[in-house]
């Protein structure tokens, strides 16, 4: 027999031909260091080497060095970082982990002097992965769905609009990992820590239900950073911003005697004062797309001059 045809696979991969057992289940944990393509090529070795560090220095004060010891499939991505874990250890990697890891991101971009700065997404999953011990091992859609989450639209945008200075970590979790870990109870924080989002990824025919979680947030977690805009609907609203909404509907007429009106897109703030509301004072800043953490302010007393 040809040694060419016997090195060949024996065992057909063909689905749904014949029973063969489930891998076992595997949490499966992704970071990405932000803005790494942007980088000078001098930086990239630096940041390549140190991901893996700083997320076995969380892991271990978080109190999860055996997670770090007895790791799957470890490989280094480049920009990142992935592992697999025992699954029963999510809640523990949910909270206090990725709390943890903030810290420990926070430390390093500010007690390291001359270092480069490092910001991190991290995507959480669960699902069945072999781990055969080879190069192959871990490969799975359970894998590429943790990294289509780690590439998706909202997590991006959560990290792009907050505070550099404050917010090193930003973390999305697979709608089954919240399911089972926080809305379980297992985890320790209260779902309204985390936000719903539909996370797509551009150019890729991938769309889930999935969970913000930010340990330490500095800007919008409901607002516009998480609305997932198609390029379609982005044309759109800056041409209603831009007035063409009026020609397209020009029998439209709006008015609010004694108040204020909003057409189009708002992209600053606008003031807005209520001096007839039977006795009370209005003072605050009002925009159809928030930039930041807002509200209306009331300035004296409330129930001056009610019965």
């Amino acid at each position: 027999m040809d040694e060419r045809i016997s090195d060949l696979p024996r065992e057909g991969t063909s689905p749904n031909v014949n029973s063969r057992p489930l891998p076992a289940y595997r949490g499966i944990l992704a970071v990405d260091a932000k803005g790494f393509t942007g980088r000078q090529a001098i930086e990239h070795e630096a940041i390549s080497r140190a991901v893996p560090e700083l997320l076995e220095t969380a892991l271990v004060r978080a109190g999860l060095r055996d997670l770090w010891n007895d790791r799957k499939f470890p490989a280094s991505t480049g920009d990142g970082y992935v592992l697999g874990f025992d699954p029963s250890l999510m809640p523990f990697v949910i909270h206090p982990f990725l709390f943890t890891l903030q810290e420990v991101l926070t430390d390093f971009n500010v007690l390291s002097h001359g270092a480069v700065p490092i910001r991190l997404r991290a995507s959480l999953h669960i699902g069945p992965l072999p781990d055969t011990g080879n190069e192959f091992s871990g490969n799975g859609t359970a894998r590429n769905d943790t990294h289509r989450l780690l590439d998706s639209r909202p997590v991006k945008a959560v990290l792009a609009s907050h505070k550099e200075n404050i917010t090193h970590v930003a973390a999305i979790l697979s709608d089954r990992c919240y399911e089972d870990a926080v809305a379980g109870g297992y985890a320790g924080r209260h779902p309204d820590h985390f936000v719903e989002v539909a996370a797509t990824v551009e150019g890729k025919s991938f769309s889930k239900k999935a969970w913000i979680y930010v340990p330490q947030p500095s800007g919008p977690l409901y607002e516009e950073a998480l609305v997932d805009h198609t390029p379609e609907e982005s044309a759109r609203e800056e041409a209603r911003s831009q007035g063409s909404g009026w020609a397209q509907n020009p029998q439209v007429r709006n008015s609010a005697p004694h108040g204020n009106v909003n057409t189009g897109t708002v992209h600053g703030g606008q003031s807005v004062g209520n001096y007839n509301a039977a006795g009370d004072h209005v003072e605050g800043n009002k925009a159809n797309r928030v930039r930041g953490f807002q509200g209306d302010q009331v300035r004296g007393n409330k129930y001056q001059g009610r019965p």
